[in-house]
């Protein structure tokens, strides 16, 4: 075994022991190690990425070197190597940003927590990336959520506390749905590994047996990830956990805590009960359906917001449609077409989320539209990076989000049934998007009349400004250099089977 194969091991047990570090050290010392580590977790990722492509192979690594049932197992390829190489990117990238805000919302007692916090959910959402095994998968999505749950409510103001009961109470119910849905798979199977799940589930559907039981372990599995992911219309708690958390919590959880989800939803249909069955099991359809519904509802709670960061966490579930649509195409381009609109939307809306901040502080701390007025102009760099988010949102050329719709409308064309309502639902999606962002980049361009009460902010350039423009090249980079993304995805999903 190369030692390189070591790295989804070293990267999960570092970032737990990081949390457990973090909580005898001081706030500053805190965040440092929380820094580093999140550094090292995309380098380690990285380097992994470039030796699966080199190889063109998965590995398991078995943990203690034993094999199941009494080991555990780790499986990666390079879907999995690329996806934890863009979770650490954002989630630095979302730290760093909002870090001058987080140091002014939370106490300085209480800031060592936080990044307590950010560990165990980085090591939740890598374990959610590799782990082979099923339980193991759930034991860590309650770790995410108890994580997920801190973070919104760390800021310790009325709305934060309630938008995380809120979120615990609808995560809870996902989490039980889908522990009832692996304790009928292991009933059924008698395994927890993955493969082995899928390969005696094989068997079970040649024999034309457990018909029944099969159908609804695939329905409580998917109902559990979609409330977590908050497709519509289980997302009531997705608002306000969004809008009224610091900002560095409203960029990682839009960006990376959904989409670990989603990323597990992936490995389930390909790794544990193969995509051919989801497909007969007519599950697929109805994730189609809410997820056109989610697409044109998401986008008309935005276009009723008079809160920008309302707007964007609602502009979330319109995302998370979209996402939904494409796994109920049941297509292999309908997957690729999902996975690239996870990276795209975990860039883009930690970018949005980031530089909405910049533009309410440059104009007293209000989130109200119409207070926003001129924003672009008392703060250049956020009014631009605000721009570019909202552009790739809509689907303008040269964003991430253009390629992501472009893939979708291809993924679509071909179906006897769904290619109709998908591209129609996909084009009056755009139309909205456009209506509710766009109406707030020419709200932050329109002049201010009179004498402004508020002050133009230096054009300095610190940290969150090096992050935005950071994350606009990156959406850029995304729009432009799509195809090598794209290759790589379908590589990846290729290895899953």
């Amino acid at each position: 075994m190369a030692f390189v194969q070591n790295v989804p091991f070293f990267s999960i047990v570092l970032a737990m022991f990081a949390g457990i570090i973090s909580s005898v050290l001081p706030g500053k010392a805190a965040k440092w190690l929380n820094t580093f580590v999140v550094t090292a977790v995309g380098a380690m990722s990285g380097v992994l990425l470039l030796f699966l492509s080199r190889t063109g192979e998965p590995f398991v690594y078995w943990m203690g070197h034993f094999p199941a049932p009494w080991g555990n197992e780790i499986r990666a390829g390079v879907l999995e190597a690329g996806m934890a190489l863009v979770f650490a990117v954002i989630m630095l990238l979302s730290l760093v940003g909002g870090r001058a805000k987080l140091e002014a919302e939370i106490c300085p007692e209480k800031q060592n927590l936080y990044y307590i916090l950010t560990n165990l959910l980085l090591s939740s959402l890598l374990v959610m990336v590799y782990t082979n095994d099923l339980f193991t998968a759930y034991v860590f999505v309650e770790i995410n959520t108890i994580a997920a749950c801190g973070l919104i409510m760390i800021r310790e103001i009325g709305r934060a506390i309630e938008a995380a009961v809120r979120y615990m109470i609808m995560s809870l119910l996902g989490s039980g749905l889908f522990l009832i849905g692996i304790c009928i798979l292991y009933d059924l199977t008698g395994h927890l590994l993955m493969s082995n799940i899928k390969q005696s589930l094989a068997l079970i559907v040649a024999d034309g047996t457990y018909t029944a039981p099969l159908l609804t372990t695939i329905g409580l599995m998917s109902a559990g990830l979609a409330i977590k992911s908050a497709l519509f219309p289980f997302h009531s708690w997705l608002p306000d956990a969004y809008g009224y958390s610091t900002v560095s919590s409203s960029a990682m959880l839009s960006s990376l805590v959904s989409k670990g989800y989603l990323f597990l939803q992936i490995k389930i249909f390909y790794r544990v009960i193969g995509l051919d069955v989801i497909k007969n099991s007519q599950v697929i359809h109805i994730l189609f359906l809410f997820g056109l519904m989610g697409m044109i509802f998401g986008s008309l709670s935005a276009i009723r917001e008079n809160d920008i960061r309302r707007m964007i966490s609602f502009s979330s579930v319109a995302q998370i449609g979209y996402i939904y649509m494409g796994f109920g195409l049941g297509s292999d381009l309908g997957m690729i077409a999902s996975v690239y609109h996870i990276i795209a939307h975990a860039a883009t809306k930690s970018l949005l989320f980031l530089s909405a901040v910049g533009l309410t502080d440059a104009s007293g701390g209000s989130k109200r539209f119409l207070d926003l007025t001129g924003a672009g102009y008392r703060n250049k760099i956020a009014g631009v990076a605000f721009s570019a988010g909202c552009l790739s949102m809509v689907g303008i050329p040269m964003f991430a989000g253009f390629v992501s719709k472009l893939l979708f409308a291809q993924a679509a064309v071909g179906h006897t049934y769904k290619t109709l309502p998908a591209l129609l639902v996909l084009a009056v999606s755009t139309i909205l998007n456009a209506i509710y962002f766009m109406k707030t980049v020419i709200r932050i361009y329109t002049p201010q009349r009179g004498e402004s009460q508020y002050q133009p902010q230096p054009l300095h350039f610190g940290t969150r400004k090096i992050t935005l423009l950071a994350l606009v090249v990156l959406n850029v980079a995304m729009g432009m250099l799509s195809q090598p993304i794209v290759s790589w995805i379908q590589a990846g999903l290729d290895m899953f089977g």
